[in-house]
């Protein structure tokens, strides 16, 4: 990169299934101090901020003007992705490379739980001529998808039931995490079917919560932190939205966002240079496919690495340390917020009982969700 970019301080509220004693106000307001604080700076020196904001996600028509009193940036410029955390801070780094600005700041929230009929959200997203008409819940498409993925690379159940496994024992010692458990491979294996192969565990629970960052200038971050991220590459791309012209079989999104996130940060090799992942596992299959699409494995071996123990905190590629969605929750648009909080925390050694040792390099990964074919990328570095 011709003008190196930093996290230099991070907030979040941490994420529960339901947060009836907070409005989304409420939880961006403390997130928003947190990261401040974290940063050593007021709202005032900021020179620009970025809202994640999705109308329907948030239930409010220009939902982004519920944003700038939260985040300190009343009168002040601020810009609105209505799209995914890792997208808004792909706008944020753009802000400070082209020299307007210092200091950035990006804010994503969930409040899911406000939300009644979540799938009323996903049904509306389909192509309105071609695929709404045919009334299928987006949990059919998921199993549909995971079926075709599960033909094209020799993938197995068994296989993502250990994700689902892997993934909410980590959460269990997160303390930021909403959903983690222990379980048995057996009890996942037994969950009541949504839409074969794809059962009730293989969905991620959805949480609230809200994340902020602050991003620097490399003069700014070396004259404020000690410990400052360095945002090496960053992508994001969409395929396509229609259903009939989609490759069910892999992440297209993924890796085109992965090849866009490589490319800047100058990696070569994914599996020899990044020392862990936090990716959207929505769907429990989908964090298989997504390293897959990341070439931080071979297609179709993703699912046996994680049998053999690779992707475990204490394997050789640890992937979703923090629980993942599975573990976590799903956060809307705030999803990629949490991929970058966990990664800024392993690489700073404040991950707690999950830390991995000794980790220089992170990948944080988004998906948008179902029927989307959105994917964003960002490759951070301590």
């Amino acid at each position: 990169m011709t003008k190196e970019i930093a996290i230099i301080g991070i907030g979040t509220t941490g994420f529960r299934a339901t947060t009836p004693d907070l409005s989304f106000r409420e939880l961006t307001y403390e997130a928003a101090k947190k990261a401040y604080v974290d940063a050593g700076v007021e709202p005032k020196e900021i020179g620009a901020f970025v809202a994640t904001s999705e109308d329907f996600c948030e239930g409010y028509s220009i939902a982004d003007e519920y944003a700038p009193d939260q985040v300190g940036a009343a009168l002040r410029p601020i810009y609105t992705v209505p799209g995914d955390f890792i997208q808004s801070m792909g706008s944020g780094v753009m802000m400070l490379r082209s020299g307007l600005y210092d200091l950035v700041a990006v804010q994503g929230l969930s409040k899911a739980s406000n939300m009644i009929t979540k799938t009323y959200l996903t049904d509306f997203a389909l192509d309105p001529i071609y695929n709404r008409p045919l009334k299928e819940h987006s949990d059919y498409i998921a199993g549909m998808e995971m079926n075709r993925y599960f033909y094209e690379t020799g993938t197995f159940r068994e296989q993502c039931a250990q994700v689902v496994v892997k993934n909410k024992r980590n959460a269990m010692f997160n303390p930021l995490a909403g959903h983690g458990c222990d379980l048995t491979l057996d009890y996942v294996m037994e969950s009541p079917m949504v839409s074969y192969p794809l059962s009730e565990l293989d969905i991620s629970p959805y949480s609230d919560g809200a994340v902020v960052i602050v991003m620097a200038t490399a003069e700014t971050a070396l004259a404020l932190s000690d410990t400052p991220i360095w945002v090496r590459g960053i992508g994001w791309t969409s395929d396509t939205p229609g259903l009939e012209t989609r490759d069910w079989g892999k992440a297209v999104y993924a890796e085109l966002a992965g090849d866009m996130a490589y490319k800047m940060a100058g990696i070569r090799s994914p599996r020899s240079e990044v020392d862990f992942a936090e990716v959207s596992d929505e769907f429990s299959y989908k964090e298989l496919q997504h390293l897959e699409a990341l070439r931080l494995c071979s297609p179709g071996e993703a699912g046996q690495l994680t049998m053999d123990g690779v992707t475990e905190i204490s394997g050789d590629l640890p992937v979703n340390p923090s629980g993942g969605c599975l573990g976590v929750g799903c956060l809307l648009e705030c999803t990629g917020g949490q991929k970058v909080l966990d990664v800024v925390l392993q690489l700073r050694g404040e991950a707690g009982q999950n830390q991995i040792p000794d980790v220089t390099t992170g990948l944080a990964m988004s998906w948008r969700g179902l029927p989307t074919t959105t994917g964003a990328v960002a490759i951070l570095s301590n």
